[in-house]
């Protein structure tokens, strides 16, 4: 039974690293938007003091952004729901690990 649940604690603490890793990949995709966010505020702003620019490439650019935004937010989404659903498992296995505690209490007191 123990062995068990060291093996569901690795495998969790596993899992919890691999979202950690997730979510560092969903930071640099952030990162990366708001720079394209910034150019085409940019962009915004020099066609609003009458400079010619591209419309169709602005366009371009926020509709990617947006895609981009929606994909980051979907993921980032996942990775929370994943994350809760390993922080209740490790509660559940804290709290089995604590009955094994107060067991092996109970039976030293016996003895």
């Amino acid at each position: 039974f123990i062995q068990q649940t060291e093996w569901s604690l690795q495998l969790m603490t596993q899992w919890a690293l691999e979202a950690e890793g997730k979510v560092e990949k969903l930071k640099q995709e952030i990162f990366v938007l708001q720079g394209e966010l910034e150019s085409s505020k940019a962009e915004n702003d020099n066609l609003r003091a009458g400079q010619t620019t591209n419309l169709g490439a602005v366009k371009h650019n926020i509709d990617f952004a947006l895609q981009s935004l929606n994909k980051i937010i979907m993921g980032t989404n996942w990775s929370i729901r994943q994350l809760s659903s390993e922080a209740k498992s490790l509660y559940f296995v804290a709290e089995v690990l604590k009955s094994t505690g107060k067991i092996s209490e109970v039976e030293a007191e016996k003895e």
